[in-house]
């Protein structure tokens, strides 16, 4: 298992503060705490154990920070987070099944998929204004989406914020501030059940583990003044250039 050097583990502390920061707000923080952890020459499954743990107290920091605009929706909390649970479990049951080897060598694709996902995010911004967007969380197709957003949650969390909000967003007319706190419910919820599978099914690197939680948490409770203050097209382009730079490194 890899050792964190004192660099090493600078930059996965400041990765894992700030992907808790960014998730909190849209999503797309796990593109700059995974490849960090690759980084630093943890092996790509065992890294995504590690982030997915080491994440976990972001999306609650986040969600204590959206407490208000999390009121009133309990109910389709409850039901969207039923079937995050039943994809969680699936999702890690297929990683902790998958090879190492194939694992390293889907990964790469799994970043530039995620960092498309990210790139669309205006495209899901706006269309989350649209009030032609509406429908219920009890909706099939709605409960069906979010059950293979948290199949893919689970597997790679990478890409899951942003997923989630364009799915509620397609289907749930609302204010885009009180999706983005249902949403860090649903990360949080698809992100606890993970972590309890690879407690006992897969490697974590809890050197990383430890210093990730108490940063992670610490980005998701400013996450939202602090994002604030930048410029989310420049934010935007910073992480895709960044996990981009990294899956090509990959490929080569």
């Amino acid at each position: 298992m890899t050792t964190l050097d004192p660099g090493g583990a600078v930059l996965v502390g400041a990765a894992a503060f700030l992907a808790g920061a960014i998730n909190a707000v849209a999503g797309g923080g796990s593109l700059l705490s995974f490849p960090a952890l690759l980084l630093v020459h943890f092996h790509p499954l065992v890294a995504n154990v590690t982030n997915t743990i080491g994440l976990l107290p972001g999306y609650a920091g986040g969600s204590i920070a959206y407490r208000r605009e999390l009121a009133g929706q309990e109910r389709r909390a409850k039901v969207l987070s039923v079937c995050s649970v039943a994809g969680a479990v699936a999702g890690a049951l297929l990683l902790v099944h998958t090879s190492g080897h194939v694992f390293a060598a889907v990964v790469p694709w799994l970043l530039l998929i995620s960092c498309a996902l990210l790139l669309a995010q205006p495209l899901v911004s706006k269309a989350l204004h649209d009030p032609r967007a509406a429908g219920g969380a009890t909706h099939p197709v709605l409960v069906l989406g979010q059950f293979a957003t948290a199949v893919y949650g689970a597997f790679f969390g990478a890409g899951l914020s942003v997923l989630t909000l364009a799915i509620l967003g397609l289907f749930l007319h609302d204010d885009i501030q009180r999706l983005n706190a249902l949403k860090g419910v649903l990360s949080f919820v698809v992100n606890v059940v993970a972590a309890v599978c690879f407690l006992f099914l897969a490697p974590v690197a809890w050197s990383a583990v430890a210093l990730m939680l108490p940063a992670s948490f610490t980005g998701g409770v400013v996450g939202v003044a602090l994002a604030r203050r930048i410029s989310a097209s420049w934010l935007r382009a910073m992480i895709v250039a960044f996990g981009v730079a990294v899956a090509i490194r990959l490929l080569v």
